[in-house]
């Protein structure tokens, strides 16, 4: 494989391109240790002993330091590793040995997440978040089979923080106020049903 660039990606560290393509990226000592230089040659041989000897190390290193300060779903672990230009054999193996010794389970991410918002947010937005965050659609849904999400009671919370009392309140506040709370992901039906209103 041809060494067709060797880009500073910032003072300890290189971007190395090989045959026009961004491959990997190494500190400059390593650079001498494995004799990459800009036009040179990279056997086989030499790529896999980078990947065994550097890469799948520091991409585990980096993965479990990511997770160290908070849970995260395996898309998210990718990008980051996307982002540090590690090549995506060695991205997978990461994941793989992530989720071998249990420090990556999307599922059970999924389950922590409902029981944290499932008071706070309402059923669309949090399978919006789970959706985000990389959970497949089946895997949200039987998820939230398992929880059950108070929205008549965020919307109450939600209403008596804005100081609304149905017989008050003019119809272009009731408006405005629903469609806050539409926003938050709540369904018209939910949100006249607590607000004592008739859906239009």
């Amino acid at each position: 494989m041809e060494i067709t660039a060797v880009e500073p990606l910032d003072k300890r560290r290189s971007k190395i391109f090989l045959e026009e393509k961004i491959a990997f990226v190494l500190y400059r000592g390593e650079l001498r240790t494995y004799q990459i230089e800009e036009g040179g040659e990279l056997s086989e041989e030499n790529y896999k002993q980078i990947v065994e000897e550097v890469l799948i190390k520091r991409a585990k290193e980096r993965a479990l330091y990511l997770l160290k300060d908070r849970d995260r779903t395996e898309k998210e672990i990718k990008k980051k590793l996307t982002e540090g230009y590690y090549p995506e054999d060695v991205i997978d193996r990461t994941i793989a040995f992530l989720k071998e010794y249990h420090f990556l389970d999307d599922l059970d991410y999924g389950r922590r997440y409902i029981l944290t918002y499932k008071e706070k947010r309402s059923k669309k937005r949090i399978q919006f978040d789970l959706c985000q965050k990389g959970l497949e659609p089946e895997q949200i849904s039987m998820l939230l089979t398992e929880e059950e999400i108070l929205e008549d009671g965020q919307i109450e919370a939600f209403l008596r923080k804005k100081g609304y009392r149905q017989e008050e309140a003019a119809p272009k506040e009731k408006g405005r106020l629903a469609a806050a709370l539409a926003r938050k992901g709540f369904s018209f039906e939910a949100i006249y049903r607590v607000m004592g209103e008739p859906l239009a």
